[in-house]
C-alpha cells in the first residue's frame, strides 16, 4: 500500500500554510475526513506531524475514542520491528557496524526508489527554513554519499542543491566528484575547483593525474569552462607559481580538443589577441580547422619576424604547437620547401624567446630576448634533417652524435619523441629489428637524460609499447622484447621518474596480465639499482612487490645476504608499512 508523505507538521511553518489551515478548520467536517484519511495510513504515529493533526482534529470536534482506535490499529513497528532484528543479530554475534552498515544501505536503496523531488521540494518551500534533521544528515558520509546519488539524478530539485551547498559549506567538497552536481551552484563549483587546483599544484608525482581530473571538471559545460579558464589566467598572471597555472590552461585547452571541444572561440577571446586582427585571424583559422595552411603560416611569419611582433602567448598554443611538431617530425609529412623554414622559425620562436615587461617601463613596451632563437632554429633544421629520412638504425648510429646535440635543445626533445613514436609503433618494427636495444630506443634514454619534463611522456609512449600486441614474433622475442622495454622504464627510474614507473608495475602486478617473469625481471634489476635511503612512498610502492614470494622467491638465498632479504629487512627496520 502506497503511503502518503506528511509534509505539514515541520515547526516553523510558512504563513501560507497556516492561513490554509485556518481556511480548511472553517469546514470542520472536512477537516476530521482529511485527518481520519491520514490516520489510516500504516504507522502513522510515527509521522513528524501526528500532534499537528491530532489539534487540528480535535479542536474540529472529532472523537479521541475514534482516533485512538485508527491509529493502534494502524500501528504496524515497522521501525520498532527493525530495531528489535538489529538487535537479535548483535546479540547472534554479528557486528554493530555491519549491522549499521545493512540497516543504512536498505534504508539508501528504498530512498532512492522511492525519491520524490516535488514533495522533496516542499520542506523549503512550506517550512521556511533548513531542518534540523537535515543538518543532521549532512554529518554522516553514508547520507552525503546518497545525496550525491539524488543530486546527479535531480539536478533540478530544489531541496538537493541546497544540501549540496550545505555538505560543501561544512568542508566535504572534496568529496563531491560529479561534476554535474557540482556545477549546479557556482559557490560549490568555486570550492571544487580551488580543491582540484591545490591537488594539482602540490603533487608533483601525479601531475597527469591530478591535471586529467581538473580538466574534466573545467570541460564539464561551456560555462564551467569560461568562468575556470578566466579564474585561472587571473592567477597565471601572479609572479609566484604564475607558470604552473598557466600550465594547468594550457593542458585543459590540450584536454578539451582531445574531446573534440572547440574552445579556440575561447581560448583567443581570452589571450588579448583582438588587439592584432592579423595575427588572430590568422590562427583562429588554422586552430579550428584543426590543420595548418601555408597562407596562415606566412602571415604569422611577418607578424612575428617584424620590429613590433605580437605577445608570444599568441602562438604558444598548445594545438599549434602540437601542428608544427607533428607538420616538421612526423614521418610522411611533406611541407614546401618554400614555407618550411617559416614553420622551423614560428617553433622556434615560440619555444627560445623571452618575452619579459622591460623594467622601469610601462607595461605596453616588452624586452624581447633572441639569444637562442638562431641555434634553436639550427638544431630544429639538423633535427628534421634526421628525422624526415626513412632510415634504420644502422644508418641512424652515424647521425646519433650531431642528434644528440639538437636533443639538447626541449623543442627538439619534443619532436624526435614525436618521431620516434611514429616509427617504433609501426607493426613491423620490432619484426626487422635485430638489436637488443633499438637505437630508436636510445636515443629516448638520452631524452629521458637531458630533460626531465619529458620522462612522463616517454614513459607513456613505452607503455603502449609494453602493452601492444606482437603477434608476429614468436613468444620467447617477445618476452626479450619486453625485457627490454623494461630496461627504458628502468632507466626513467633512476633519471628521477621513480613513482609513475612503480605505479604503473603495480597496476600490472594487480591486473594479473603481465607474465610473473617480467615483474620478477624488473624487480631484479630495481634492487641491482638502487640503495638507501628511500622515500616513503617509494618503499609503499615496490616493497609488496618484493615481499610477493611468486614473484622473488627464487630470488632469496638461505641467509639474509641475497638483495631481496636485504632490502625487506632494511624496509622493516627503517620505515613504517601499511
Amino acid at each position: 500500500m502506497e503511503v502518503d508523505y506528511d509534509d505539514s507538521g515541520w515547526q516553523g511553518r510558512a504563513k501560507t500554510q497556516n492561513n490554509a489551515e485556518e481556511i480548511q478548520e472553517d469546514n470542520p467536517q472536512k477537516t476530521i475526513q482529511e485527518c481520519l484519511e491520514r490516520f489510516l495510513t500504516p504507522d502513522y504515529i510515527m509521522e513528524p506531524g501526528i500532534f499537528t493533526q491530532l489539534k487540528r482534529y480535535f479542536q474540529s470536534g472529532g472523537s479521541p475514542e475514534e482516533v485512538i482506535s485508527m491509529l493502534s490499529e494502524n500501528y504496524k513497528a515497522v521501525a520498532q520491528m527493525a530495531n528489535l532484528l538489529a538487535e537479535w543479530l548483535i546479540l547472534a554475534g554479528v557486528k554493530v557496524t555491519e549491522v549499521q552498515a545493512m540497516v543504512e544501505n536498505h534504508l539508501k536503496e528504498m530512498i532512492l526508489k522511492s525519491f520524490d523531488p516535488k514533495k522533496a521540494d516542499t520542506i523549503f518551500t512550506e517550512e521556511g527554513e533548513t531542518p534540523d534533521w537535515l543538518t543532521e544528515m549532512i554529518d554522516h558520509y553514508t547520507w552525503r554519499s546518497l545525496i550525491y546519488r539524488l543530486a546527479e539524478e535531480y539536478p533540478d530539485c530544489l531541496m538537493l542543491n541546497f544540501t549540496i551547498k550545505l555538505i560543501s559549506d561544512a568542508g566535504f567538497q572534496s568529496e563531491i566528484t560529479s561534476i554535474s552536481t557540482a556545477a549546479q551552484q557556482i559557490e560549490v563549483f568555486s570550492r571544487v575547483l580551488k580543491t582540484s587546483i591545490v591537488k594539482f599544484l602540490n603533487n608533483p608525482d601525479d601531475v597527469h593525474g591530478a591535471i586529467q581530473e581538473c580538466a574534466r571538471m573545467v570541460c564539464h559545460g561551456q560555462h564551467t569552462y569560461v568562468y575556470s579558464q578566466v579564474l585561472i589566467q587571473v592567477l597565471s598572471q601572479e609572479q609566484k607559481g604564475g607558470f604552473n597555472m598557466k600550465r594547468l590552461s594550457q593542458e585543459i585547452i590540450k584536454y578539451a580538443l582531445q574531446n573534440n571541444q572547440n574552445v579556440t572561440p575561447i581560448t583567443m577571446a581570452l589571450n588579448g589577441s583582438a588587439v592584432y586582427p592579423q595575427a588572430c585571424q590568422a590562427l583562429t583559422s588554422m586552430l579550428t580547422r584543426n590543420t595548418l595552411n601555408p597562407a596562415d603560416i606566412t602571415v604569422l611569419y611577418r607578424n612575428y619576424s617584424g620590429s613590433d611582433p605580437p605577445p608570444i602567448d599568441l602562438i604558444r598554443n598548445p594545438q599549434f604547437l602540437e601542428l608544427l611538431v607533428d607538420a616538421l617530425f612526423r614521418a610522411g609529412v611533406k611541407i614546401n620547401p618554400e614555407h618550411k623554414p617559416k614553420y622551423m622559425f614560428l617553433l622556434a620562436y615560440a619555444s627560445a624567446v623571452i618575452d619579459q615587461p622591460a623594467k622601469k617601463r610601462p607595461l605596453t613596451e616588452r624586452m624581447l630576448n633572441k639569444e637562442e632563437l638562431k641555434s634553436t632554429i639550427q638544431a630544429i633544421e639538423k633535427a628534421h634533417a634526421i628525422c624526415n629520412v626513412d632510415q634504420g638504425s644502422t644508418e641512424l648510429i652515424a647521425e646519433l652524435q650531431t642528434l644528440y646535440n639538437c636533443i639538447k635543445y626541449p623543442v627538439v626533445g619534443v619532436g624526435v619523441i614525436r618521431w620516434i613514436e611514429n616509427v617504433v609503433m609501426e607493426p613491423s618494427y620490432f619484426k626487422l629489428s635485430t638489436d637488443s636495444c633499438p637505437t630508436h630506443l636510445a636515443v629516448l634514454d638520452e631524452v629521458a637524460a637531458v630533460h626531465p619534463t619529458l620522462q612522463q611522456q616517454i614513459l607513456f609512449l613505452l607503455i603502449r609499447l609494453f602493452e601492444s600486441k606482437q603477434d608476429e614474433l614468436e613468444i620467447l622475442v617477445q618476452l626479450e622484447m619486453k625485457k627490454m622495454i623494461l630496461d627504458r622504464m628502468v632507466n626513467l627510474l633512476t633519471r628521477g621518474c621513480v613513482v609513475p614507473v612503480l605505479r604503473y608495475i603495480k597496476q600490472c602486478c594487480a591486473i594479473e596480465d603481465t607474465d610473473i617473469s617480467l615483474i620478477r625481471y624488473f624487480v631484479t634489476e630495481v634492487l641491482e639499482t638502487i640503495t638507501h635511503p628511500y622515500s616513503p612512498e617509494f618503499v609503499q610502492l615496490f616493497l609488496p612487490m618484493v615481499e610477493n614470494e611468486e614473484i622473488t622467491g627464487t630470488m632469496r638465498g638461505e641467509g639474509d645476504n641475497d638483495p631481496v632479504s636485504e632490502f625487506i629487512v632494511h624496509c622493516k627496520a627503517h620505515y613504517t608499512t601499511v
